[in-house]
């Protein structure tokens, strides 16, 4: 599970989007889109009135209203996905610059403290990268979700389970448009050949990012 990424950037014109927002930018110092992580604000890109463009909204397409975040989605013929996933309006692109799985195992840094687990840093070919998402309107405001799949040979060693369903540039299209059918066959694992990894890292123990 991906609850951890950076967006290092501002809204351009990426995949056909405008360089605006559909909302004001967050003005208050709480808003870091450098950081995603779970119930953070961050950047995604979606479609209104024929009109592609960036919004900010958070991390938890369900708003708080479950135990814990709802940050990825894999299951998308499930009732409660699937009425979000088939609609177009309610689909969304997730601009990342790389993303971040934790070892599975700890590791003895040998400075006295606890073992940790190390973050391992993902990244690939496109300087920003899309990832497939949907969102709907909450309590709070407006939340998204990632969607995951299947994980490719260089993240599952780190993460059996799943990772994020990264997008071809010539795909956001059909993602943002394309009927329930055509977007789940998008759900599926990016090129590993396309990818590279560094980590892992420890930043809380020694500044490392």
């Amino acid at each position: 599970m991906c609850n951890r990424a950076r967006m290092r950037g501002e809204p351009e014109t990426l995949w056909g989007s405008m360089a605006q927002l559909f909302s004001e930018r967050p003005r208050d110092n709480r808003f870091d889109p450098v950081e995603l992580r779970p119930k953070s604000r961050s950047y995604v890109v979606r479609e209104h009135g024929g009109v592609r463009a960036w919004d900010v909204m958070t991390w938890d397409v369900l708003g708080g209203e479950a135990k814990w975040p709802m940050t990825n989605v894999r299951q998308l013929g499930l009732p409660q996905w699937r009425r979000l996933a088939e609609k177009p309006e309610n689909r969304c692109i997730v601009p990342l610059t790389e993303f971040c799985e934790f070892t599975p195992d700890k590791h003895d840094l040998g400075d006295g403290k606890p073992p940790l687990k190390g973050e391992m840093w993902f990244s690939t070919d496109q300087r920003v990268f899309p990832v497939a998402g949907f969102w709907q309107r909450t309590k709070d405001g407006t939340g998204f979700t990632m969607v995951t799949c299947d994980p490719n040979e260089l993240v599952a060693p780190i993460h059996p389970k799943a990772m994020i369903t990264i997008l071809e540039p010539e795909d956001v299209d059909t993602w943002l448009r394309g009927s329930y059918d055509e977007v789940v066959a998008l759900q599926k694992p990016y090129d590993a050949a396309k990818m590279t990894v560094r980590g892992p890292v420890f930043p809380t123990r020694t500044g490392e990012e």
